[in-house]
């Protein structure tokens, strides 16, 4: 196989993600949904993205997989946990990364690194939605508004409600009856932002957590969770162009080692 060119797959619970790295930077990245077959997924992402940097896929000279379907990549040359690679992707982007806060679909992460961008300690909620890219579906569906218009309401909102769970099933219920006791969908979102940030916010209480603070994942994208986040931290919050690819982007510079270490 020709040598330069490194892919890095990331396998979401909702979203999958194929990134393909050149000695220059990223050439092309592609990122669709996960649905209910992984190994699918990760060949369409491939394939979408060969097509993107204009490549066959034999000019590939390693691939590495990441994520929780990391498994089901039959073609991947290793497989390396999104910690890591999330935690290489975001040292990357921002080397002066030293704290990387990871929002997914079902669970999210904290994870803090040393200097080199080596993963020095973590902490992780995947016992259930709260806070995650499922949660905000759900929200958003019962304020019948759009996920991607949630960050520009919460913004414009003076003040949010206060939201007492943060379970899925109650957190819902909660919303319908703010909703009918005539509060805004402003404040309503607002509310759930706050409630998120600090539910993040309590899962660093062990962690050393230093500047920068980079966050990845697809809830990134909402203006209202980063400016939460940076004013509960007190820190500079990084965002990524696009943070969904950060996990895929790790996994490829991982590719890229193999290929130097084996050579």
């Amino acid at each position: 196989m020709a040598a330069g060119i490194y892919a890095g797959i990331d396998i979401g619970s909702l979203s999958s993600e194929a990134l393909l790295l050149g000695q220059d930077g990223v050439l092309a990245y592609s990122i669709m949904s996960t649905g209910a077959n992984p190994r699918r997924a990760a060949r369409k992402c491939l394939e979408e993205a060969l097509a993107k940097a204009v490549l066959d896929e034999k000019a590939i000279s390693a691939v590495v997989a990441t994520g929780y379907g990391r498994i089901r990549v039959p073609f991947a040359d290793r497989e390396v946990t999104e910690i890591t690679c999330h935690a290489r992707g975001a040292h990357f982007l921002f080397p002066r990364t030293r704290t990387v806060i990871d929002i997914g679909g079902q669970d999210s992460k904290v994870i803090t690194l040393d200097e080199q961008g080596r993963v020095s300690d973590f902490v992780m909620n995947d016992k259930c939605a709260a806070g995650t890219g499922r949660f905000l579906e759900v929200m958003a569906a019962a304020l019948e508004t759009e996920l991607t218009d949630m960050g520009r309401r919460s913004l414009h909102a003076k003040r949010g409600v206060s939201i007492s769970s943060m379970c899925t099933v109650f957190a819902e219920s909660e919303v319908i009856s703010l909703i009918a006791e005539g509060y805004g969908e402003g404040e309503i979102v607002r509310g759930l932002h706050e409630a998120i940030c600090r539910r993040i916010f309590s899962m660093t209480r062990r962690l050393r957590v230093r500047e920068e603070i980079t966050l990845s994942g697809g809830v990134a994208k909402n203006q209202g969770i980063s400016e939460t986040l940076k004013a509960l931290f007190g820190m500079r919050i990084n965002v990524p162009e696009e943070p969904q690819i950060v996990g895929a982007l790790g996994a490829a510079l991982y590719a890229r080692d193999m290929e130097f270490k084996e050579g």
